[in-house]
């Protein structure tokens, strides 16, 4: 058998897994290793099980994944968020659906001190949708705009899927924060727009507050978030200012958060240390994922495997938009069944070099991924948000309804992206002009 051969089975087989319901990472790492061992020898099969989960984790950018996860669980236990939605919800509940519209601008908030779209969900979950049942917005549309408003929280920076992506693609992370400003801010304005149409079509989903607040309020409501701008103010300054890198921000944003909160006096020890253990198991969850892709990428490139299926591809005479349309398609679909650090981490080694072969940016490209498997945080059977906010609101709304209440969503994320695909500019021209 040769090795390409090898690899396809070792590809095929790896699916299987999956698709088995077996982890991830363990798949990953069972696959590599039996390939590597077929492939050569035991000797160095094990070698390789030696040396590359520690080259992997001794990068010094890993380092930052813990501290901004830390700086996400703390500013989540001790309660630091809480004023955002508060703050949106006075100003922006004049207009149809603000109590929507809040939700996604206090979520577009959180993502800003937290790095993941399930903490975003939860969080804008517990403080927006009993907010929004209680004045009698529709079921779907309240539980839909929290589970989708989560999906910001991986596009705006720091997030851990933007850092894992720059340690596999070679990508300058700050870079890719500052990208993912934009990409952002246009998910946000997106999202706004839905609100604000199909409220405007159907006013009943959203019943008017029709509670003005006064300047005094606003002003106040704006005071409550000063733990948030603190945080941000803190870390984009220094990181964007060159006072520090990317793995250093991270850990200037964990002490900020914890400095903050005992600011606040709501920091406790039991906070701190379920937020310490948190930290600690999704970080190793994600290492071992990361092991098993670095094991992968070696294994496909020794048996000459990845070369193989990028040669394929683009010696088929497929333009590159369509090698970009088929990558596109994959992570959508792929979406759908795997949570989406798994999902990029089993594909990077894969489509990375096809990306580049195109002659893709692998910069905007990141960008592009992280948009993608954040619509995947949304797609029926498995969206995580979506079970997310399930979880938060019982009973009392059915996961079916909350799946309908995403559609319209969709359709705008999907608008983002072609916008993204067709104007790479949107992406590029901040790393470009600042970094």
């Amino acid at each position: 058998m040769s090795g390409i051969e090898l690899g396809l089975y070792g590809l095929a087989f790896l699916l299987l897994l999956i698709a088995l319901r077996m982890p991830i990472g363990l798949a990953l790492i069972g696959v590599s290793f039996v390939g590597l061992w077929m492939l050569t020898s035991w000797n160095v099969a094990w070698g390789a099980l030696g040396v590359i989960p520690y080259n992997f984790a001794a990068n010094w950018v890993l380092s930052s994944v813990p501290m901004f996860l830390l700086l996400g669980y703390v500013s989540f236990h001790t309660k630091l968020t809480e004023g955002l939605f508060q703050a949106a919800r006075v100003w922006f509940s004049v207009l149809p659906g603000g109590l929507a519209i809040a939700a996604i601008l206090g979520s577009a908030g959180f993502a800003a001190v937290s790095g993941s779209s399930v903490a975003c969900s939860a969080t804008m979950g517990r403080i927006a949708v009993p907010e929004m049942l209680k004045s009698g917005y529709d079921p779907q549309l309240a539980t839909g705009t929290v589970a989708v408003a989560g999906t910001i929280g991986a596009l705006i920076p720091p997030s851990i899927i933007m850092i894992l992506y720059g340690i596999v693609a070679q990508v300058p992370v700050t870079e890719l924060f500052l990208g993912g400003i934009a990409a952002g801010l246009l998910t946000t304005v997106g999202y706004i727009v839905v609100v604000l149409v199909r409220v405007a079509r159907n006013p009943a989903l959203a019943p008017s507050t029709a509670d003005k607040a006064s300047w005094n309020e606003r002003i106040a409501a704006i005071r409550e978030t000063w733990p948030v701008v603190l945080i941000m103010i803190g870390i984009f300054s220094g990181l964007f200012g060159g006072l520090f890198t990317p793995t250093e921000a991270g850990a200037v944003g964990a002490a900020l958060a914890c400095l903050v909160a005992i600011l606040k006096g709501t920091f406790t020890w039991e906070r701190f240390s379920t937020a310490i253990k948190e930290t600690v198991l999704t970080t190793g969850a994600l290492i071992i994922i990361g092991v098993g892709a670095s094991l992968l990428t070696r294994f496909l490139a020794l048996s000459g495997t990845g070369d193989f299926l990028s040669e394929l591809v683009l010696e088929s005479g497929a333009s590159p938009m369509t090698v970009l349309l088929g990558v596109v398609v994959l992570y959508l679909l792929l979406g759908m069944f795997l949570e989406p650090i798994g999902a990029m981490l089993l594909t990077l080694p894969i489509v990375l070099p096809m990306i580049d072969g195109a002659g893709f940016s692998l910069l905007w490209f990141g960008i592009i991924v992280t948009k993608l498997l954040e619509i995947g945080m949304i797609t029926p059977p498995v969206g995580m948000n979506v079970f997310v906010i399930k979880g938060i609101v019982g009973k009392t709304v059915s996961t079916g309804a909350i799946f309908k209440g995403i559609w319209w969503f969709l359709v705008m994320d999907l608008i983002v992206l072609g916008l993204m695909i067709t104007f790479p500019q949107i992406v590029t021209y901040l790393p470009r002009v600042w970094g």
